[in-house]
């Protein structure tokens, strides 16, 4: 999903038609108050960002996201002055484009840098408000960390790397605690299950659970 951030309407609006005939998910922000709704929001991948804003200038809200995470923040902007632009990329952006622009460049730019992050961002797992990072052992949801154990996130990854399908309470019990040979209680299981599911909480509307717990079965990470 691309976050565009532009008060200009039509154009604001011209960015959102050309993108979405080009497959992307587009949300849009006509101020700093409404696209610092959207920070931290995990299923956005890119944002492109006016410089001066009605309430505010765009390079404050690359600043929050900085603080945040590392997804792509590609500057639109009507000035081309040297030292704006050195602004700009000295607090974290990765592009900056000129207007007017020409369509072909912008869907490069976007293209070039959507690219880059997906070869930066490692073993990434993203759904709903959580962001899960196979590689550095971590899980952020809504852009903050969760104070998750080893236990817990070899859990998750299970269910993860099975989603859809379920996944057997045998099968969790010989993966997780029998390859250390420890006895472990019928319950340790439920328990652990349960406070995984209030850490990751829900999403969307509806409060969607993340994981469905197939009674005297298994658990299954919903798809």
């Amino acid at each position: 999903m691309i976050a565009v951030v532009e008060d200009e309407r039509e154009l604001c609006e011209s960015i959102k038609l050309l993108l979405t005939e080009k497959g992307y998910e587009i949300v849009t922000a006509g101020n700093c108050e409404q696209a610092g709704q959207l920070i931290g929001n995990p299923q956005i991948d890119m944002f492109l960002l006016d410089v001066k804003l009605p309430d505010g200038s765009g390079f404050d809200i690359c600043r929050k996201i900085r603080q945040i995470n590392e997804v792509p923040v590609i500057f639109l902007t009507s000035c081309d002055s040297e030292d704006e632009i050195v602004t700009g990329l000295d607090i974290g952006a990765d592009d900056y484009i000129t207007k007017p622009f020409y369509t072909k460049e912008l869907l490069s730019r976007i293209s070039a840098n959507l690219r880059r992050s997906k070869f930066n961002a490692g073993n990434i797992y993203k759904k709903g408000n959580i962001v899960v990072d196979f590689d550095r052992y971590k899980i952020n949801r809504c852009g903050e960390e969760l104070n998750i154990s080893t236990n817990e996130f070899s859990i998750i990854t299970m269910l993860i790397e099975n989603k859809g399908k379920v996944v057997r309470r045998d099968v969790i019990y010989e993966k997780i605690w029998d390859v250390h040979g420890n006895f472990v209680e019928y319950n340790t299981l439920t328990v652990a299950m349960s406070r995984i599911k209030a850490k990751l909480g829900t999403y969307g509307e509806k409060h969607e659970q993340y994981i469905e717990t197939i009674r005297n079965v298994g658990y299954r990470w919903i798809d």
